[in-house]
């Protein structure tokens, strides 16, 4: 355990983005069920829908650096073209 007022502060405020943290990406790992579970029933009306808010989930967390671009360019990606295969 930290001795320093400073360390302990750190730790708080790490355990508070920690738990942020895993809000964001709990919401983006349900919203890319949702897309996955509409593909794998062929209802792309259902999956462009899930798909558009899955999107802006993702983005979002990638602005607030929850994740990497290129991790939140790559899930996106591959998102829509599972999306574009319905067609």
């Amino acid at each position: 355990m930290a001795n320093i007022k400073s360390a302990k502060k750190r730790i708080l405020v790490i355990e508070t983005k920690t738990l942020k943290n895993k809000i964001i990406k709990s919401k983006v790992k349900t919203l890319i069920k949702k897309v996955d579970a509409a593909v794998a029933a062929g209802d792309k009306a259902l999956a462009e829908k899930s798909l558009k808010d899955a999107t802006v989930a993702i983005s979002k967390a990638s602005a607030k650096g929850v994740y990497h671009k290129n991790t939140a360019a790559r899930k996106i990606s591959r998102l829509q073209l599972s999306v574009n295969k319905l067609a």
